[in-house]
């Protein structure tokens, strides 16, 4: 005589997600959200130390315009990674990657008009 083969239930068929892509995926939240706390901390820094002109300012707006790009574009890749890895999808492309790239050239931009400014 065999034994019965035990019948899954529905929720016993997912199986928990591999913890070392959780892990990787939490780790990489973490470095957005470092990048964020040093953008907006560089931003503050610009505009409280540096002279109340327009290039510094703007520098320091444009800096914590970054940081904010990097904290709501790092949560949002990291609730989409998090799901696609528990429903065992492929993983998305987001565009944060791309926009805090872009974001923070245009705070260089922004660092070299305003060294300029410093020595004209």
């Amino acid at each position: 005589m065999t034994d019965p083969v035990p019948v899954e239930s529905a929720g016993d068929s997912a199986a928990p997600p591999d913890t070392r892509f959780t892990l990787a995926n939490e780790r990489t939240f973490l470095a957005y959200q470092r990048t964020s706390v040093g953008l907006v901390g560089a931003g503050l820094a610009v505009v409280h130390l540096l002279e109340a002109d327009w290039s510094s300012r703007l520098l320091g707006v444009l800096l914590v315009v970054a940081g904010a790009i990097a904290a709501v574009g790092g949560y949002v890749r990291f609730r989409g990674v998090d799901a696609a890895i528990r429903g065992e999808r492929e993983l998305p492309s987001y565009a944060a990657t791309h926009l805090l790239a872009a974001s923070v050239f245009v705070c260089l931009l922004a660092a070299v008009v305003s060294l300029l400014q410093v020595f004209a």
